[in-house]
């Protein structure tokens, strides 16, 4: 086998990778949005949107157990489609590294913006949506290329900043009816996430100082 056969087997080889990984990435965020549709159509067409009754609600012990229900959970369609898109293009730059660290941003986002949410938010409300966990994923992308700097995360931060920057008011007080609460706390998931599956390298200051205290002085 010479080196022209050997090259092209192993671009073959990770053509079929990327194919493979792009499938999987599909097959997850797919499954995802198809159950969060799935569960709201059954609330309005069954349930005549009662489910909305299981959100969080404050400081009660019944809120706490639903902070696993709250996510797939929403207010009618329009609530719904305006969190899918985002879902799907910014959990994508999270899987776009690795798979499992999309599971584990997901899950370590959805339970902080639920016990934020549960600790702090307004007596006698009810708090449901994905878009704490939404806001998670670009708190994790964010902070993960500040904390990493590597090219590919720098990029992946650009493109999240680029495409839903816009979405970092959201984290303040603003309109009425809308869990601001849920997502400063989901951005603040998130970036826990960063900490617990980045391996952080030093800023470029650091690595001068690092540097200049190795040259020999006398």
């Amino acid at each position: 086998m010479n080196e022209f056969t050997t090259r092209q087997l192993a671009e073959n080889q990770h053509v079929q990778r990327v194919k493979l990984s792009l499938i999987q990435h599909a097959v997850i965020l797919g499954g995802i949005v198809l159950v969060l549709w799935a569960v709201e159509v059954l609330d309005r067409m069954v349930f005549a949107g009662a489910l909305d009754l299981y959100g969080i609600s404050p400081r009660t012990w019944v809120g706490l157990r639903n902070i696993a229900i709250s996510p797939f959970l929403h207010a009618g369609f329009g609530h719904l489609f305006a969190n899918t898109l985002p879902l799907v293009v910014l959990g994508w730059l999270v899987m776009l590294r690795n798979t499992r660290d999309f599971f584990i941003v997901t899950l370590i986002a959805a339970v902080v913006s639920g016990l934020g949410i549960w600790l702090f938010g307004a007596s006698n409300s009810v708090h449901i949506g994905v878009s704490g966990v939404i806001f998670g994923y670009l708190g994790y992308l964010l902070w993960r290329g500040y904390l990493e700097r590597s090219v590919v995360a720098i990029v992946l931060a650009v493109m999240a900043l680029f495409f839903y920057g816009g979405m970092l008011w959201g984290v303040l007080p603003g309109r009425e009816g809308v869990s601001w609460l849920g997502h400063l706390f989901g951005f603040a998931g998130g970036m826990v996430a960063a900490y617990v599956v980045t391996e952080r390298r030093p800023a470029l200051t650091d690595l001068r100082v690092r540097q200049r205290s190795d040259v020999p002085y006398s």
